[in-house]
């Protein structure tokens, strides 16, 4: 009987029924729909898909590395970090948030539009992260603190952006809302890139073996980039100046060159910080002061 017993066929598993007489769920699609569950309500599933969206948006060369560093930048963004509570360290806290506003600013180029607004909106949300003992916003201590942060890694000269800084930047305990965030950061990035091209003029301008132009056509130059800035006096953006520089055309340059030193009288050299100096205090007379 035994033997008979073990060379019964095994048959398929009896489906469980419920007390209406229903058959129930199988235990295999219940674990299914129990793991997308779990993974939909701790936001797994959404921020997978934001992960994804932002390779979309960027289209880094290295997306493993991209996706990497975007969700090491993630941890600030959840609410034990930065709702709850006020975690000790508030300093440092504040300089990691900083870090990764940062880190979605630089995601896409300013010319961008859609996609930088779309990161300035979120590096506005994490700097604008609330805790226990603090309201919901951003103040214009950390904004000030985040467009200083953004000219030194620009590597241009302090001397240069402090005019600019002076102009956009807001009083310590002063509410910013999220236009003038935008504006502000816009023109920070826009000066940068302003000022590297500047630069790049500038080396055209050096004289053989001297780190230093010859005044005259140093001065010439800045007039013909005035009067193509002047030309845009129209717009209304930071971009709108810089395409006027970049449409300055190069038959005009050595045309205002050529003039400059066609002249016969000797003239003190220009240094490159003075010539950078003057060519973005043209391009901060643009630029509107907050408030």
């Amino acid at each position: 009987m035994a033997a008979v017993e073990r060379r019964r066929p095994v048959g398929p598993p009896m489906a469980s029924f419920t007390d209406s007489g229903r058959p129930s769920v199988s235990r295999t699609a219940a674990a299914v729909e129990s793991e997308e569950d779990f993974l939909r309500q701790v936001g797994v599933t959404e921020m997978l898909r934001a992960a994804l969206l932002k390779v979309l948006e960027a289209r880094p060369e290295e997306p493993i590395a991209f996706l990497a560093h975007y969700f090491e930048n993630m941890g600030l963004r959840s609410p034990a970090n930065g709702g709850a509570g006020e975690p000790p360290g508030q300093l440092l806290l504040q300089q990691q948030r900083l870090g990764r506003a940062l880190w979605h600013l630089r995601l896409a180029h300013h010319s961008q539009r859609t996609a930088f607004n779309n990161n300035v909106s979120v590096a506005y949300e994490c700097l604008s992260a609330s805790g226990r003992k603090k309201k919901p916003g951003l103040d214009g201590r950390t904004y000030s603190e985040l467009l200083r942060r953004i000219c030194r890694d620009g590597q241009a000269p302090e001397e240069v952006v402090a005019p600019l800084l002076r102009k956009i930047q807001c009083r310590d305990h002063e509410a910013v809302p999220l236009g003038v965030f935008r504006a502000g950061m816009l023109t920070c990035f826009v000066l940068l890139e302003f000022v590297a091209r500047a630069s790049a003029l500038f080396q055209l301008l050096e004289a053989p073996g001297l780190a230093a132009a010859d005044r005259r056509v140093g001065q010439a130059v800045l007039d013909t980039l005035e009067g193509a800035l002047g030309a845009g006096d129209h717009a209304s953006t930071p971009t709108c100046y810089l395409e006027a520089g970049s449409r300055l055309g190069p038959d005009s340059l050595a045309l205002a060159m050529d003039r400059a030193a066609s002249g016969r009288r000797t003239s003190s050299p220009m240094a490159r910080e003075e010539f950078l100096e003057k060519a973005a205090a043209l391009f901060i007379a643009k630029v509107k002061p907050v408030g």
